[in-house]
């Protein structure tokens, strides 16, 4: 099979475990010549050891090896959230049913016979890069769309995190990192109340931790046995910020429009903030002029749908 062929396999990087030397020269040309970069480890132990160092896009993993085999490598290569997206293909010379059962098992997306026959390799190479490589981007755009995010199982257990979610957990917990099976404790516990029986698609629940707000919001329960969870964080002065950006306000005007927008009326403005109530109509004239707008009401449901956005 051409590199052309092969087409979402060019580029990408492989990791092959395997301690046979032919097996490695043959895997090596062949990925090579189909346009991908190769790394290779000899043993379990080893591709952990270089999994520290760097993310390859696919694992071809040997299941039979001395000491750490591949069945149990992959075990501990998806025990760990950094590679949960990496597919894994075994290739071993067991045939029994009970050993394809055992690689899949153990978090193997596709099992591969030796001797390996190229085209069908390159072929499955190609459909799990591909597959990955769509799920992450959806995962990209979950986050460019404002709604970083996250799974778990059943019990837990991390399935997958966008990389601002990911990013969001590691400053707001500081010693969590991606490496960690399990959510940091306090979120771990939300997490686990929205995942109840009666609980509604839409559920959340709001945590404060140091200066921050964070809402984790229950989006839905899939049917792979996956409870997926939206995290928002708010911080003191972000709504004001974005209405100020949105609609060319000062700050000042920013934060009577917050307050507009919470149904005070602007004596209770004046006593909040400190200032006049004549002072308080002054900003919302020019709010209204800003924004084109005639009264409270049209004000208040901009700003509204600004912030729900």
């Amino acid at each position: 099979m051409s590199a052309d062929r092969l087409g979402s396999g060019s580029g990408a990087t492989i990791l092959v475990v395997d301690d046979t030397p032919e097996s490695l020269r043959f895997l090596t040309t062949t990925l090579e010549r189909a346009g991908m970069t190769v790394l290779i480890a000899i043993d379990g132990l080893a591709a952990l050891e270089l999994l520290e160092h760097v993310t390859p896009d696919l694992v071809l993993m040997d299941g039979v090896m001395p000491g750490l085999d591949g069945f149990k490598t992959t075990r501990r290569i998806k025990a760990d959230s950094r590679f949960r997206h990496v597919p894994v293909i075994f290739m071993t010379g067991l045939t029994e049913t009970e050993h394809v059962v055992q690689g899949l098992e153990a978090g193997g997306v596709d099992y591969v016979h030796k001797p390996i026959v190229v085209d069908e390799l390159l072929a499955r190479v190609s459909v799990h890069l591909a597959n990955a490589r769509n799920a992450q981007g959806s995962q990209l755009a979950l986050d460019t769309a404002g709604r970083p995010s996250f799974a778990v199982d059943a019990d837990g257990a991390i399935g997958w995190l966008t990389p601002v979610a990911s990013a969001t957990i590691e400053r707001l917990y500081p010693g969590w990192t991606l490496s960690d099976v399990r959510l940091p404790e306090q979120l771990a516990v939300a997490v686990q109340r929205l995942q109840g029986s009666d609980v509604p698609d839409g559920a959340h629940v709001a945590l404060e931790i140091g200066d921050s707000l964070v809402e984790c919001t229950l989006l839905r329960h899939s049917s792979a046995g996956q409870w997926l969870f939206r995290l928002t964080e708010r911080r003191e002065g972000d709504a004001e910020r974005l209405l100020a950006e949105r609609h060319g306000l000062t700050s000042r005007e920013a934060e009577v429009l917050i307050w507009i927008s919470r149904g005070k009326q602007n004596r209770e403005i004046s006593e909040i903030l400190h200032i006049s109530p004549r002072t308080v109509n002054k900003h919302l004239e020019q709010i209204f002029e800003k924004m084109g707008v005639e009264n409270r009401a049209s004000a208040t449901a901009i700003a509204v749908g600004t912030l729900c956005e």
